[in-house]
């Protein structure tokens, strides 16, 4: 068992197992995690209550019950909360994390669709509104990610995304990433995703691509690296943003098969993030705590709003 700002975690399964045996003890942790410093009654500010048997908390002085889980992951749901923290438990045990389709063999989901929807649903809320940005020396590249084409060469690729990539590097070692879908490889796509993930006055290494030749208008040391223009020429000009880009895509490959559909890139981009990021951690608990602490300060959308967006796209 460990401690992070008071709050504890389970370090081991069996650790884990012990802690959530019953349905109450799930809707406790989330009632710490979600209200650290105590629940104040948003009606009286009254901070005596009890928790009622609908995963509610009902203030002692007024009365007024307010649901533990909306506003959060687990708002609507009606799955046991045991069941969704072994699902966040197993996410983050492995470290290559889960597919839908092993997730539903394995814990006996009724559809494909409700487990898939689930881990949309955990991975729109693993990147925290207002992390710190990168800073020190960053590399940025590009690079098309997914489809079953092999592409083009250049700046180019058939039936795949284009993704932006910024990891941070510093005496040969790897810090954190950040990756953004973007339409294209112009200046109006790159430059604000430098802007929006890098400190100012941070050194930004990338190849010669005309498209970053303002970085320096924008606050940032640009140092840019020009080769011979081929992808191995690239790999030795920006070694860390390609070694990220080489594992990102043996991840979708090796987890996913490479079954990851353009409209939802995004979310197999932040979970890449939150686990590369976090790669350190020498308890996985510690991970499964990061993720229950932010899917109880965040909204994401509903199962069938991610289902609209992908038909939308189609």
């Amino acid at each position: 068992m460990k401690q992070d700002s008071q709050v504890e975690y389970p370090t081991t399964f069996e650790e884990f197992l012990n802690w959530f045996q019953i349905e109450e003890d799930c809707a406790k942790y989330i009632h710490k995690l979600r209200w650290p410093d105590g629940f104040a009654c948003p009606k009286c500010g009254g901070r005596k209550t009890w928790p009622t048997q609908r995963q509610e908390v009902r203030c002692a002085a007024c009365n007024h019950q307010a649901s533990m889980t909306a506003g959060t992951v687990f708002e609507d749901t009606r799955k046991p909360l045991r069941l969704w923290f072994h699902v966040m438990w197993l996410m983050m045990a492995q470290k290559t994390g889960v597919s839908a389709k092993n997730l539903c063999d394995s814990h006996g989901f009724g559809s494909y669709q409700t487990v898939w929807g689930w881990l949309q649903k955990l991975r729109s809320v693993m990147v925290r509104p207002g992390r710190e940005l990168l800073h020190g020396t960053v590399e940025v590249d590009e690079a098309y990610v997914g489809g079953t084409k092999a592409g083009i060469r250049g700046r180019g690729a058939d039936g795949k995304v284009l993704v932006a990539v910024a990891v941070e590097c510093a005496d040969g070692v790897l810090g954190r990433v950040r990756f953004h879908c973007v339409p294209d490889v112009s200046a109006d796509s790159l430059v604000p995703f430098v802007c929006e993930n890098v400190t100012a006055q941070s050194i930004v290494v990338t190849d010669g691509w005309g498209a970053y030749s303002s970085l320096s208008t924008h606050g940032f040391n640009h140092a840019p690296r020009k080769g011979d223009g081929g992808v191995k020429g690239k790999d030795k000009l920006l070694p860390h943003v390609h070694l990220v880009i080489s594992l990102l895509k043996r991840w979708l490959l090796g987890t996913h098969q490479g079954a990851v559909t353009a409209e939802h890139l995004q979310g197999y981009l932040d979970e890449f993030s939150f686990r590369f990021n976090r790669r350190l951690s020498t308890h996985r608990g510690k991970l499964f705590y990061r993720l229950v602490q932010q899917a109880v300060s965040m909204r994401p959308p509903s199962i069938k709003e991610f289902y609209v967006q992908a038909n939308h796209n189609l």
